[in-house]
């Protein structure tokens, strides 16, 4: 992904998503929606609970990106990795 600048937006039907800031009648690029139940429960927290949802998201996906990065380079120095880490 490039690194254009992403915004998260509540869009007042219930719906979160993150959106690239420059591209309002695109698709968004993660939606998160909460059952009524859900809501209730959080209250007017949803917004929180989606930021911290997306954050860890993007952290966990940096994470693989760097151990899929770190398996290929092993593997281009012909290093016998022996195991799987999952």
């Amino acid at each position: 992904m490039s690194t254009a600048l992403l915004e998260i937006v509540d869009l007042g039907d219930g719906e979160i998503v993150l959106q690239r800031a420059d591209d309002d009648d695109g698709e968004p690029l993660v939606s998160i929606q909460f059952s009524e139940e859900t809501s209730a429960y959080l209250m007017e927290h949803n917004l929180e609970v989606a930021k911290a949802m997306i954050q860890a998201g993007i952290q966990a996906a940096a994470q693989l990106a760097e151990m899929a990065k770190v398996e290929v380079d092993v593997e281009q120095k012909g290093v016998p990795t022996g195991r799987t880490l999952h």
